[in-house]
């Protein structure tokens, strides 16, 4: 899948990698998707309650290279 914007916020600690994410994908068009890179443990359950909280959709999360990947589409 692509994405329009990918955010690397490897190396950064909670609530860095989340605020990042939403700042970021307030310029984005709704139906757009970034990619979030995060290796802060918190990630896993910060970006998924982001998600849910702000209404966008958390399309997947992988794993690569010791950080996570998470793929979220703008819904609002």
């Amino acid at each position: 899948m692509n994405w329009e914007e990918t955010i690397d916020a490897r190396g950064l600690l909670c609530p860095l990698p989340v605020l990042k994410l939403r700042k970021r994908i307030k310029s984005l068009k709704i139906g757009d998707t970034a990619c979030l890179l995060a290796d802060d443990p918190a990630a896993v359950v910060d970006v998924p309650h982001f998600c849910a909280e702000a209404g966008h959709e958390l399309v997947e999360i992988t794993e690569a290279g010791g950080h996570q990947a998470y793929l979220v589409r703008k819904a609002v």
